[in-house]
């Protein structure tokens, strides 16, 4: 069998970096959470276990992990909305308790919506508890049903009514939790220019997101796994020591079932195979095993597939 094996060495980084690289060029001197050795218990079950971060004004700050990982229990403390079992928390320059609400505006999963409102009747609710006079027009695909039930209306529209709420009042901090979860990738692409905007503005941003295409659109990136911190950085320092083996072979429905029957972790991209964390002459060795024709080579590893590696390696530790 005939096959060429081709090295592509990514380049070599730690993901413990916590490198700052935001659109404003002092955000370090502006820093609007500060999140040090953060834990949460609930009776015996430790949902939050010595997590830092920090986000800075302009920056966009990722929070990544699976269901479960204890990233909303970290937003709810940042938020003051549950207190912290131990570390520090501080928002907008001060503890989460004294912290200046004016200042800050929040997309909660749930979107905090009142359903059985209109979409003009919400508006002038939030408008009213934070004092804002001077309310800015709703978008145009919202004015055209402002009169409607918000239950009425699709999830897109919604997300955009909770945008446009979190934002009535001007605040200096965005956290959003799962901000798109569930709406099409065009209404995705329109929040996130919405949070792109912000961040342009010195706005900090912190969001959670599952969306890995959103994820790299961060400035920079935490990702927890069972409530601790397994890795942080900009997109290129998390995936820099982590690699991949793709494989091309014309006929690659039996590549990748090769693979798998191999018990490799092994992912389809198009037409080609990835297994990631595996080196590639145990890639080749299942290959000839299975006798199929084809090519492999290294390549850095995507952060989706990093994201599984370091949280693999996380639940492995302990």
């Amino acid at each position: 069998m005939s096959r060429t094996t081709e090295t592509d060495g990514g380049a070599t980084g730690t993901t413990g970096s916590t490198g700052h690289t935001g659109s404003s060029g002092d955000s370090r001197s502006k820093t609007l959470i500060d999140a040090r050795d953060v834990s949460k218990k609930f009776g015996e079950f430790t949902a939050v276990d010595g997590m830092s971060l920090d986000v800075g004004a302009g920056e966009i700050v990722g929070l990544l992990g699976a269901n479960g990982a204890g990233k909303t229990t970290l937003l709810r403390m940042i938020l003051g909305l549950e207190a912290a079992t131990s570390g520090a928390i501080s928002v907008l320059g001060t503890s989460t308790a004294r912290a200046d609400r004016t200042a800050l505006g929040y997309v909660p999963q749930g979107l905090g919506l009142y359903t059985s409102l209109t979409l003009d009747q919400n508006v002038e609710f939030v408008a009213d508890a934070f004092g804002v006079t001077d309310i800015p027009p709703l978008p145009a695909a919202l004015a055209a049903v402002r009169t409607r039930q918000v239950a009425s209306i699709g999830l897109g529209r919604q997300r955009q009514l909770a945008f446009h709420c979190a934002l009535l009042h001007a605040p200096r901090l965005l956290v959003l939790d799962e901000p798109t979860s569930g709406v099409d990738p065009l209404a995705r692409a329109r929040l996130w220019d919405t949070i792109h905007a912000q961040a342009d503005a010195g706005v900090g941003v912190l969001v959670t997101t599952h969306y890995m295409q959103e994820a790299e659109q961060c400035t920079r990136l935490a990702i927890m796994s069972h409530g601790r911190p397994v890795a942080r950085g900009t997109t290129a320092e998390i995936t820099a020591s982590h690699e991949a083996v793709v494989v091309h072979a014309d006929d690659w429905s039996r590549a990748f079932a090769a693979l798998g029957e191999a018990g490799l972790p092994v992912m389809l991209a198009g037409r080609t195979s990835r297994v990631a964390g595996t080196t590639i002459e145990d890639v080749d060795a299942a290959l000839d095993a299975a006798a199929v024709p084809a090519r492999t080579e290294t390549v850095p590893a995507t952060l989706e597939e990093t994201m599984v590696l370091v949280e693999r390696a996380a639940r492995q530790a302990g």
